[in-house]
């Protein structure tokens, strides 16, 4: 081979291999910059859902101090008495096993705690000072607060809501977040809450809580130190450059904020690692151009060559393309793998989105019906005295505005009734009779167009019940039946009484078109409903109402409409 020829073939060689490395980092530039656009949108999406599942914890603990701050054991106890505060301090107590609360206590008007849900334990709120906490001044100022704090007796960092009671008292919940921790970490990632000055106040890496996420001044971290009661304010393992956050190292960690709702200025991150896939892509993507590059020039000097040794580079270009693609399809099924698991990740945050949306239609409802409320108790005090005046006029024309009053509170309610939670109330004997007489006046407007059979029911029937829990049962069930009526002609709803020694049967029945067996297998599971503008809550409440009084709620087998029996225990 001549010095020229030599020459050549090294310059072809070489500008063949700068051609294919070239080729080959562009292409594995842009699988790259695409998978990490894909990545940032996940995890765009999955911090939104986690934000979505602190904000419905945060909205279903806000109604509880809105609700007991009108309680009349509430007041009773803020106005004084000592059995009026032990009978609320067992009250608090049940209040807070039942809604998962970490404590609830009442604090009087001079800022001393007078009964708390852990009056019972050694660390009992009872006959301790809380005029020094932001959340309690807040309250007897402006009617409410909000604090996040370390507690001055269980040390534990936790959110505390308060409301003023009409008398001067201020209610108080604290929540801690110690599931929602929990459940961030199973979820994968590095998942803290940060509050308008930067402080890392909830977070999935515990001793990442009290650290500042940028440079705050010392006159801002004395105040932060001592609004929560934290000792110190910490720096964290980690520094967020834009977009990346560095951890161990680690630049290649995308993390994104969401704004949570509220007054609070808090912001949910969400740091989570590049997949190992996208890694993967982009060297096999780079190898596979590159790969091709060589092939064409390959195939460009191949055709210089004998027949033999062209023969021989197509095999082997054959089998290191085919090694690729297999390299290539293997990842591929990882990361659909991957997307998979992301995808029952999203649907459970999801629902829990939609439970936060029915805590806010709560709320609303709360606050609609707080003004026809105090109307009625103004209508009611002003009826009084014109009664002591002998002025029948006046109080008819009162009377007659209270009804208008509380048929709005009627509409404003209307939506919910079905979904309402189970009431409180001691549980005990209850005639039938009356339960039943009441659920008909509820729904008198309803039925007034559906044939209702009732057979004749002794007073001397009487059941082991909650007359309003039992009331809500049934009227949950007649009004499921009313609605599967509407397009029947004759509808027609009987209730069937059977007698036992020991028990009751109660069952409902209509002539309408049935239940749909595809839904009747999954009918007691929430959020599962046959009607386009149902939610699926009714039979789900009106089940656990059930079990909590000793009976059942099921349904039986019909040839025609439905038919749900509830049994019920019976006073002999």
């Amino acid at each position: 081979m001549g010095r020229g020829v030599r020459t050549w073939w090294i310059g072809w060689v070489l500008g063949g291999l700068l051609l294919s490395v070239a080729i080959g980092a562009l292409v594995g530039r842009v699988v790259e910059r695409r998978a990490q656009a894909e990545s940032f949108a996940e995890i765009d999406s999955d911090a939104r859902l986690r934000q979505v599942l602190l904000a419905s914890e945060i909205a279903r603990f806000r109604l509880l101090p809105l609700a007991l701050a009108d309680d009349r054991d509430v007041v009773a106890a803020v106005q004084g008495g000592d059995a009026a505060r032990r009978a609320l301090n067992r009250k608090l107590a049940a209040l807070a096993a039942s809604t998962s609360a970490s404590v609830i206590y009442v604090v009087g008007r001079e800022g001393v705690a007078i009964a708390a849900s852990n009056w019972s334990g050694p660390g009992s709120f009872v006959g301790r000072d809380y005029a020094f906490r932001r959340y309690y001044r807040d309250a007897v100022r402006t009617g409410a607060g909000t604090q996040f704090a370390l507690g001055t007796v269980s040390h534990r960092p936790g959110l505390y809501l308060s409301r003023r009671t009409p008398d001067g008292g201020v209610v108080v919940v604290k929540l801690e977040f110690d599931r929602i921790e929990s459940e961030w970490r199973a979820a994968g990632g590095i998942t803290f809450v940060t509050d308008s000055a930067g402080v890392v106040l909830i977070s999935s890496e515990p001793r990442w809580r009290f650290a500042t996420t940028r440079r705050i001044e010392p006159a801002v971290a004395a105040a932060v130190r001592a609004d929560s009661g934290a000792v110190a304010l910490s720096h964290p393992p980690f520094a967020i450059l834009g977009d990346a956050l560095r951890l161990n190292g680690q630049r290649r960690t995308l993390q994104h904020a969401v704004t949570a709702p509220g007054d609070e200025g808090w912001q949910v991150h969400l740091a989570m690692p590049l997949p190992p896939t996208i890694g993967n892509a982009v060297r096999t993507s780079a190898l596979a151009a590159a790969a091709v590059t060589l092939a064409l020039i390959g195939g460009l000097w191949g055709l210089r060559e004998r027949s033999r040794r062209r023969a021989m580079r197509t095999i082997e270009l054959e089998a290191a393309v085919a090694a690729r693609t297999r390299e290539l399809r293997s990842e591929i099924e990882e990361r659909i793998a991957a997307e998979a698991r992301a995808a029952e990740l999203r649907d459970g945050l999801r629902q829990a989105n939609r439970l936060a949306t029915l805590g806010q239609i709560t709320a609303s409802v709360a606050h609609e019906t707080a003004q026809p409320v105090a109307a009625i108790r103004n209508y009611v005090a002003a009826a009084r005295q014109l009664l002591t005046r002998g002025d029948t006029q006046s109080v008819d024309d009162n009377l007659g505005a209270i009804a208008r009053l509380t048929d709005r509170i009627g509409l404003v309610t209307a939506e919910l009734r079905g979904f309402a939670r189970k009431g409180s109330g001691t549980i005990g004997p209850v005639r039938l009779a009356e339960v039943i007489d009441g659920a008909r006046l509820i729904l008198k407007e309803q039925l007034s167009n559906v044939a209702l059979v009732i057979p004749p029911i002794s007073d001397d029937l009487i059941v082991v019940a909650g007359r309003v829990r039992l009331e809500q049962v049934l009227v949950n069930l007649l009004q499921n039946a009313i609605e599967a009526l509407v397009a029947t002609p004759d509808p027609r709803i009987a209730i069937e009484v059977g007698i036992e020694p020991q028990t009751l049967s109660l069952i409902v029945a209509d002539n309408g078109p049935g239940i749909d067996p595809d839904v009747a297998e999954r009918m007691f599971t929430p959020f599962v409903t046959s009607r386009a503008t149902g939610l699926g809550l009714g039979l789900v409440i009106a089940q656990d109402i059930m079990t909590d009084l000793g009976g059942t709620l099921r349904l039986l087998p019909s040839e025609q409409g439905a038919r749900f029996e509830l049994t019920l225990r019976r006073v002999p």
